[in-house]
């Protein structure tokens, strides 16, 4: 990690204990913007100083990468408050002149229009269509000015989150020596022990949301890892031994 990235996680880490802080002692929510996994983990680096406060993360689906923190519970504070997100869905205005975006596209158009990356959610292109979480507070700008993506045309709408189509996980079962999680990740997406590797050094592996430095971590059932660059997988039955001696893992893989 860059000296800079090093003080912005520290800034970040400074910025939660604040918001905890305040929810505690002004009996109010208190929300950061949306946190990518590498900010997920400053959270869970500072957990036992700030889960005092109530935590909750939440990005307007249970599948969500990027999430909100929000401070604050019904059994403390008395009442309950909503996490500010809305669900946009970005069309093309002909669809037969459309271009096939990439989530690389509808970001970069985004990110044109001049807003802060802390605004936006996820973003889950699809056929024909794609949609976008963000906070409540952007999402009217974001329908008024996004009107082409690379050489397409497109309409905005805010649309309930159930409507976004659910993410279909492909069932995979591989055979292991052992469930540590370099070696799962190697079966399921069929990379050398040495490519997987190179994703611990480079900080990119997560196990339920926090950062994985543990090459021979052991995976348990209802583990969710994320790959950055490969993808995300949830082990979704307990390993068993096959009649060869390995181990057998049923592992749910998303596109």
């Amino acid at each position: 990690m860059s000296v800079e990235n090093e003080k912005e996680i520290q800034q970040l880490k400074n910025r939660i204990r604040e918001l905890a802080d305040k929810s505690y002692n002004q009996n109010q929510y208190t929300f950061t913007g949306f946190l990518g996994l590498a900010e997920q983990d400053a959270l869970w680096q500072v957990e036992r100083e700030v889960k005092f406060a109530g935590i909750t993360l939440y990005g307007g689906r249970e599948e969500a990468e990027r999430k909100i923190l929000r401070f604050g519970s019904e059994a403390e504070l008395g009442y309950e408050q909503p996490f500010p997100i809305c669900c946009i869905r970005i069309r093309p205005l002909s669809a037969k002149f459309a271009d096939k975006l990439s989530h690389r596209d509808y970001l970069g158009a985004l990110m044109n229009l001049g807003i802060e990356r802390s605004t936006i959610g996820d973003i889950l292109p699809g056929e024909g269509e794609a949609f976008l979480f963000c906070q409540d507070t952007i999402a009217e700008f974001i329908c008024d000015n996004l009107e082409q993506i690379r050489h397409t045309h497109v309409k905005c709408e805010v649309v309930d989150a159930a409507e976004v189509p659910q993410e279909e996980p492909v069932r995979q079962v591989i055979q292991v020596a052992s469930p540590r999680v370099d070696a799962v990740i190697a079966k399921v997406y069929n990379k050398s022990r040495s490519d997987c590797l190179e994703l611990f050094r480079a900080g990119k592996v997560y196990v339920n949301g926090r950062l994985c430095e543990n090459n021979s971590k052991p995976l348990e059932a209802g583990d969710v890892v994320n790959a950055r660059g490969y993808g995300k997988f949830r082990i979704s039955g307990e390993p068993h031994a096959t009649r060869k001696g390995k181990l057998a893992i049923e592992a749910e893989v998303y596109p």
